[in-house]
């Protein structure tokens, strides 16, 4: 953490980062979470952990070889303090996996390793090895005339050391996880009750003579895991051409070589093998080293089987009825009629895929412009825009090719979409499009009128199950036309556009955020009411925090929930005393982002596309909307009110990250702010909650500059 003056001013993002995944990980341990949801949070971890890796520390790995050499130790530094935080993290990792197996062994659910096969397990064992995984296994022998073979860092290796006639060899095994489960039934022993499940690479390991039987007389035959991250940045000219999506290929395809920035290994591993493997694979000083258990990729964990009663993962929440749609005689109707916000999971996402397949039959819709950045595998929402264009409709679909870690799917998805005859758009040359917009356009009388979308996350059904985001559908027709003049910059490269109602990335989201925020430090200074709250996924924009540290300095209460990286530092005396953060972790991953700011009275809500960084702010196609209607402002406010009162998920920000549970006051009810919305949209009725104040409060710094 860097400071401003002797004042701490400023956390790292990549630090701030490990300590949300350290949140996830605390769900891991909660004794509360059912065991099965436990595992799983472990899965989310390793997960995260793995593209923390491959993007955040490959960046910092970068500054650190190639910045001037006034920076290069000090990106040297915060890489080891990644690596020590990472080390911290994987120690409560694996006592938390010790913890899980023996809280599902009260369960009668057993992960066993190849030591504790009874005989008769043995046996079975072999059988599903020479079946199932034999014939899907190439190993490859290592010696110093070869090089070793490009590892893939979505995999795990078996690091083997072979022992004959007084030598040693050494070989790598890749496990097969992408083709096998990774999580095998099999009989529990001999006259005991109970489930029981091995991993792949422990059945490879009771047959491993058998992988190299032929080739050397064994005498011994020992395996260790391994698995290497590697850079994810891809390099790519600043130019859309004609061959844009050819240079995309290509750049993927070094993303797979790309250079080693993490290695995680057994530490039960010999010195010999490892420093062999260290030597090999070409691993420097600049790379993260990690020594662990005898188990990687615990990112599979996330699909662990629940083997026993429902009860032991978490109860689903049945989706709620959105009323007013419900009571139309279409959805489009509906909008016609009244803004509608729906908000996902809690609302179902095939309320978002009836709006396309009913625009895409109604006989006086004319054409269907959408933005898509990640879809599902089998999308509704591909399906209905392939199906407008069936009923003559003109279709436009913007894709995001360089959407990270999906963009061989949105190459596919493109040309899918093009020879479906819809007109494709690869995005902006030098800008991401990271907005999730809908224009359709209907004729109605002698007039085309717009039915518009904007929201927070994804067209895409599968996250919208687990991630919560709002989506706005309007009939405004200037938000209409707002919207529709954001798909003609993206169309007609940087045409310029003026906007009284949307902030647009990168053309004015930064003057009016900022605008806004110097408003409530106006109100506040003119005794009026004030406040500022922000709902986001990261918050790490250094001009952005220079201006609520201002804020708090001139008594304006800003309230920040963020979910995952917030380099602003609540609390600080005479800097940031009126700023409070939290982050909530919970069943479902908090996505949204929110932006209210109290206007003297009368409050400005957003919702937005843009997380608080400076990408999303100046190098993305990032779109922000006003919700006018006034029952849609209640509703936003009241879930925010909730999630600001949780007193169960919700964790403190701080500048020691020390992830504090928000506290719970004495004879206080328990407010889960998940489950709490849930009750709330599906009743219409609010917890008992503080109110909250959105006066000017006392501002230390104001006072000592006017004497």
């Amino acid at each position: 953490m860097s400071g401003t003056g002797d004042k701490q001013a400023w956390i790292a993002k990549e630090l701030s980062w490990l300590s949300f995944n350290e949140r996830v990980l605390q769900e891991a341990a909660d004794p509360k979470v059912p065991v099965i949801q436990r595992i799983r949070y472990l899965g989310i971890f390793s997960n995260n952990l793995d593209e923390f890796f491959r993007v955040r520390v490959a960046d910092v790995r970068r500054l650190a070889a190639f910045s001037t050499p006034s920076k290069q130790e000090d990106y040297k530094q915060l890489l080891e303090e990644i690596r020590q935080s990472v080390l911290k993290l994987q120690r409560r990792f694996d006592t938390t996996y010790t913890e899980l197996l023996k809280e599902l062994q009260r369960r009668k659910i057993y992960i066993i390793n190849e030591k504790q096969l009874d005989d008769t397990q043995q046996e079975y064992v072999k059988r599903y090895f020479y079946s199932h995984i034999q014939q899907e296994l190439v190993p490859i022998l290592l010696d110093d005339s070869h090089p070793v073979p490009e590892l893939n860092d979505a995999s795990i290796y078996l690091a083997i050391r072979l022992g004959f006639e007084g030598q040693t060899r050494f070989a790598l095994l890749e496990i097969p996880t992408s083709r096998l489960d990774r999580f095998i039934r099999i009989p529990s022993r001999k006259g005991k009750r109970g489930k029981v499940i091995i991993t792949l690479e422990n059945i490879i390991r009771v047959c491993l003579q058998e992988v190299f039987r032929g080739i050397f007389p064994l005498d011994s035959a020992d395996a260790y895991t391994i698995k290497l991250t590697r850079d994810a940045e891809l390099e790519l000219s600043e130019e859309l051409t004609q061959t844009f999506v050819e240079k995309m290929a290509q750049s993927l395809k070094r993303r797979k070589k790309g250079d080693p920035v993490r290695f995680v290994y057994d530490s039960a591993m010999p010195n010999d093998l490892l420093e062999y493997l260290v030597k090999r694979l070409g691993l420097g000083r600049l790379d993260s080293m990690i020594p662990g258990g005898r188990y990687h990729n615990s990112k599979d964990f996330m699909r662990f089987p629940n083997l026993g009663p429902a009860y032991l993962e978490l109860k689903p929440l049945p989706n709620i009825p959105h009323a007013e749609i419900a009571k139309a005689d279409n959805i489009l109707s509906c909008i016609r009629d009244q803004d509608v916000l729906l908000y996902y999971p809690y609302h179902s996402f095939d309320y978002l895929t009836d709006l396309l397949k009913t625009a895409a039959i109604d006989p006086s819709v004319k054409s269907i412009k959408i933005s898509l950045y990640r879809v599902a595998s089998n999308s509704h929402v591909v399906d209905a825009l392939l199906n407008a264009v069936a009923n003559h409709k003109e279709v436009t679909v913007v894709v995001e090719l360089q959407a990270r870690f999906d963009e061989e799917a949105n190459i596919a998805l493109s040309q899918r979409l093009t020879d479906g005859g819809v007109n494709v758009i690869l995005g902006v040359p030098g800008l991401k499009v990271h907005g999730k917009l809908i224009s359709i356009v209907r004729q109605e009388g002698n007039t085309q009128r717009y039915y518009t979308h904007v929201g927070t996350g994804n067209f895409n059904e599968k996250t919208a199950s687990i991630y919560t985001d709002f989506s706005l559908m309007t009939y405004d027709q200037e938000i209409g036309d707002e919207v529709a003049k954001v798909f003609d910059f993206i169309a007609y490269t940087y045409k310029r556009h003026r906007f009284k109602h949307l902030s647009v990335s990168p053309l004015n989201s930064r003057q009016n955020i900022l605008g806004m925020v110097n408003t409530e430090i106006d109100n506040a200074n003119a005794g009026k009411q004030c406040g500022i709250t922000l709902k986001c996924n990261n918050l790490v924009d250094k001009e952005l925090i220079d201006r609520l540290y201002a804020a708090s300095q001139a008594g304006v209460p800003v309230r920040i929930i963020v979910r995952g990286m917030c380099s602003l530092v609540p609390g600080v005396p005479g800097l940031s005393d009126n700023i409070e953060a939290i982050s909530i972790v919970d069943r479902y991953l908090e996505h949204p982002r929110v932006y209210v700011f109290r206007n003297g009275g009368e409050p400005r809500y957003y919702i937005s596309s843009a997380d608080l960084m400076t990408r999303n702010i100046d190098f993305r196609v990032e779109v922000s909307c006003p919700v006018y209607s006034k029952p849609l402002q209640k509703m936003i406010q009241d879930i925010l009110d909730i999630q600001w009162a949780d007193n169960v998920k919700a964790r403190i920000l701080d500048a020691s990250l020390s992830n504090h549970f928000h506290p719970r006051a004495k004879g206080v009810a328990k407010i889960r702010s998940q489950e709490q919305t849930h009750k709330y949209l599906a009743s219409g009725k609010l917890p008992r909650m503080p109110k909250l104040d959105y006066r000017p409060r006392p501002a230390e710094s104001r006072k000592k500059r006017k004497k």
